[in-house]
């Protein structure tokens, strides 16, 4: 005996509740809360759309800021400027999400839920789409038998079913396709021609360079950061603990205007530097996908939130840049439990995580011990913890050959050397020397040291 389906529309699962919990402590607790909350659920999770909306702008007013202002107020005022007001229900119903909300406290429970709503919304849209293929017998049995199964994962996991084809049958297609391109088309190069023939950065990656105080490796990240975002349009966040948000911005117009460092930092500039400065003001302007985050105490996770950030902006960061590793909070800090070993230790292995997760590579700055300054360094400098070894798949050492009283003089003035100590994937030991253009916050390759 067969029996027919009820005739009935079902509502698809959804917490409307969770939702608006999520939305008022997000504009209760904005510092705190925002970087809980974006870990957990993407605006695509939001069952209302006028939600989807509102967690959307919050988002991007929390980017945009060093200090973001979030209150029903502001978000209001953003809202009212897009002409996206009316779609949320007005300015009182921002209030309504704050006076509904329970406790801020909650609010990444209250993400759960939401998340998890969403996993069942597209479960039943996998379904959906897996019977309307069977029905219309729409291909081999087996063929939408492991589509559905691709979804379903996908569905469980967040990943998409294109993703979760892992096998080697499915990966061996476009593996050819990158042997024929002479090159992996995801891979990132630097702006130093001679360390590209050594180095690639590829996804998943932890790249770590190491230098003494005062050694380049800032202006290492700087350069490489500028180079991706700027000569290949590719979306990079730098995240910064060694310098704030004006230095950054000094450092990064002296080194693309050729305009002397020390007078842009103390704004002592002549007509001259104003006239270079034009020059690149509209790349500057329009460099959008470059994000310095100069947050104070960042951590791994609020480094992932401002990543997750970027992607719920059309734009998921191609390359994250440490600067630098030691001076990362640990999580939850404070217990006191840790050697600063151990702390160091994590903090590594969790980059390493990040960059797997996101399928990215990950640059990290690192500080050498004492120890190693007035010599050429090695892989076990690394200040607070040998983890760092264990965990990079590429090492960069980074050292310049000063005279025996630390002056720049001699026959290798103004150089770097930038040693390659460890290369998972290619050649290890190789020395590329660089110029050193500190007056320019610049490393150029000394066939165009100019």
């Amino acid at each position: 005996m067969t029996h027919e389906p009820e005739d009935f529309e079902r509502i698809p699962p959804q917490d409307l509740d969770a939702e608006q919990a999520v939305l008022g402590a997000m504009l209760l607790s904005p510092k705190n809360v925002i970087d809980q909350v974006l870990p957990v659920v993407k605006p695509g999770d939001f069952y209302r759309p006028a939600h989807e909306l509102i967690f959307t702008v919050i988002c991007d007013v929390f980017g945009r800021s060093r200090d973001p202002r979030i209150d029903p107020i502001t978000i209001a005022a953003e809202l009212t400027k897009r002409g996206e007001i009316a779609q949320v229900g007005g300015a009182s119903y921002l209030h309504t999400l704050v006076q509904q909300t329970p406790t801020a406290a909650n609010a990444e429970y209250y993400a759960e839920i939401v998340f998890e709503k969403a996993q069942l919304r597209r479960v039943i849209e996998a379904s959906a789409r897996a019977a309307s293929r069977a029905y219309a017998s729409q291909g081999e049995a087996s063929e939408i038998v492991d589509d559905a199964m691709a979804e379903f994962q996908g569905a469980a996991t967040g990943i998409s079913a294109i993703e979760a084809k892992l096998s080697v049958s499915d990966r061996w297609a476009g593996f050819l396709d990158e042997l024929e391109a002479g090159r992996d088309p995801r891979a990132l190069d630097t702006p130093w021609p001679d360390l590209n023939d050594v180095v690639e950065l590829k996804p998943g990656q932890l790249v770590t360079v190491g230098a003494a105080t005062g050694g380049g490796k800032s202006l290492f990240g700087a350069n490489l950061a500028a180079h991706v975002a700027m000569a290949r349009n590719r979306p990079v966040l730098a995240a910064s603990m060694e310098m704030g948000g004006s230095e950054l911005m000094a450092r990064l117009t002296a080194a693309e205007a050729s305009v002397n460092l020390d007078r842009l930092i103390r704004r002592k500039l002549e007509d001259s530097d104003w006239e270079k400065i034009a020059k690149i003001s509209e790349r500057l302007q329009n460099a959008a996908n470059f994000v310095l985050d100069d947050s104070p105490s960042l951590t791994i996770g609020k480094i992932r939130a401002r990543m997750r950030w970027m992607a719920s902006r059309g734009t998921p960061p191609a390359m994250v840049v440490v600067d630098y590793l030691q001076l990362l909070t640990p999580e939850g800090k404070g217990g006191g439990e840790k050697s600063r070993a151990a702390e160091v230790a994590d903090l590594s292995r969790n980059l390493k995580l990040l960059a797997m997760e996101f399928e990215i590579p990950v640059v990290a700055l690192a500080q050498f011990n004492r120890n190693a300054v007035g010599r050429q360094p090695l892989v076990s400098d690394f200040k607070d913890s040998s983890a760092i070894e264990q965990d990079s798949n590429v090492i960069v050492l980074m050292h310049r050959p000063l005279a025996e009283d630390g002056s720049d003089t001699g026959e290798r003035a103004g150089e770097i050397d930038l040693i390659v100590a460890k290369n998972r994937n290619g050649v290890s030991g190789r020395i590329v020397p660089l110029a050193f253009q500190g007056h320019y916050a610049r490393l150029r390759s000394l066939g165009r040291a100019a």
